[in-house]
């Protein structure tokens, strides 16, 4: 191990005093119980790519994240973070990755003199840890097809190569845990009701009825040919949403008997609405900002955005920044990221309140004050 290498290690209060890490253990008899789990693609795929409310819940937070002002310690810092790099914005893309798989890579490219000269995010699903012999991250495998790239985690110099921000995990070292997994039931639920209404829709939006024979009334019972006749023009002439609402000639002997939607039928209207909340809340987002029905007032709706910015969209964008700072530390000694929260619209009337009491504040020096509000402190005034 090399002098600089030690050097960080020590810095950062590691060494032979570290505790050893592993991966997560799951018993077999827990998998011989449960649901067999999806992959991870799997589940973007049928939550991001197949489920409405849960993409425009990712997007939701994802964009919010990727558009919040940013104010850095160094404006080459800053000039990093903003860029964007293979067409991706940082921010978003990383906030999205925390999201759906619960970790976020970014790679720390340099120039010809070592100073950091891009930073770009990889997709979580491509990389795996390579540990040490006491489970400490000793590399990044990045897997591409059948290319295997090898990233470790610093360099000589103790520079670092990777930088991982991964989500709480209560039972894995290494890993992130996303909230793909605790939204995987209501998204099931949520597409089957989707297709059900599709159904539904492909006969005339609903249980349309039923022929009625009527043996009591002239006319005979019906041949296996009149059968499949008449069966036949059914699904040709009546069945559909383009026939919807065409008349029916019918024949002697037969009646129509029309039906409408059953209770069942009715609370799985009202099971869909749930599994929609439940989406919702896996990800942090208020309902409402989905456009799921409730009291879409506009009072609500700046309180529910309010609520977004402060429960979910500056934690994580928190989370973001300070991973980002203490990787770039190396070459920026002190470096420091965070929301400039005086910019963000919906903290407005907050910050206003903010200024309106420290203001009346009698009893305060003006130093006080503008230490009170942040004015003059450097990053985030």
């Amino acid at each position: 191990m090399g002098y600089w290498k030690q050097l960080a290690l020590a810095l950062k209060g590691a060494g032979v005093a570290r505790p050893v890490l592993a991966r997560a253990f799951t018993s077999p008899w827990s998998l011989a119980l449960a649901d067999p789990p999806l992959s991870h693609a799997e589940q973007v795929r049928a939550a991001y790519c197949d489920n409405p409310i849960a993409q425009r819940a990712v997007r939701l937070v994802a964009e919010g994240v990727g558009g919040a002002p940013i104010t850095a310690s160094d404006p080459e810092i800053a000039t990093l973070v903003a860029a964007t790099s293979a067409g991706q914005g940082l921010m978003e893309t990383l906030a999205a990755h925390l999201l759906l798989h619960g970790n976020g890579y970014v790679q720390i490219l340099r120039d010809a003199d070592g100073r950091p000269a891009e930073l770009f995010a990889l997709r979580p699903d491509r990389v795996s840890i390579e540990p040490d012999e006491r489970g400490w991250p000793a590399a990044y495998v990045y897997r591409v097809g059948d290319t295997a790239t090898r990233l470790p985690a610093q360099e000589g110099d103790g520079a670092p190569v990777v930088v991982h921000i991964k989500a709480f995990h209560p039972s894995d070292d290494h890993y992130g845990l996303g909230c793909l997994g605790a939204a995987a039931r209501a998204v099931a639920v949520h597409n089957a009701a989707g297709r059900w209404n599709q159904a539904l829709l492909d006969n005339a939006a609903r249980p349309s009825g039923a022929l009625v024979y009527r043996p009591d009334e002239p006319g005979g019972v019906l041949t296996p040919e009149q059968f499949d006749r008449l069966k036949g023009e059914l699904e040709a002439s009546f069945a559909g949403h383009a026939n919807a609402g065409r008349p029916m000639l019918l024949e002697g002997g037969l009646s129509w008997q029309s039906m409408a939607l059953s209770p069942a039928d009715m609370d799985f209207v009202a099971l869909k609405s749930n599994a929609a909340r439940e989406i919702a809340l896996a990800f942090g987002v208020p309902p409402m900002l989905l456009g799921l029905p409730g009291d879409n007032t506009y009072a609500n709706y700046r309180e529910a955005n309010r609520a977004l910015w402060r429960v979910t969209l500056l934690p994580l964008a928190d989370k973001i920044t300070a991973a980002l700072a203490e990787g770039l530390a190396h070459w920026w000694p002190g470096a420091a990221l965070s929301v400039d929260q005086d910019k963000v619209p919906a903290l407005s009337e907050d910050r206003e309140r903010l200024w309106q009491q420290v203001g009346a504040a009698d009893f305060l020096s003006p130093e006080e004050k503008r230490a009170m509000l942040g004015i003059g402190l450097g990053i985030g005034t």
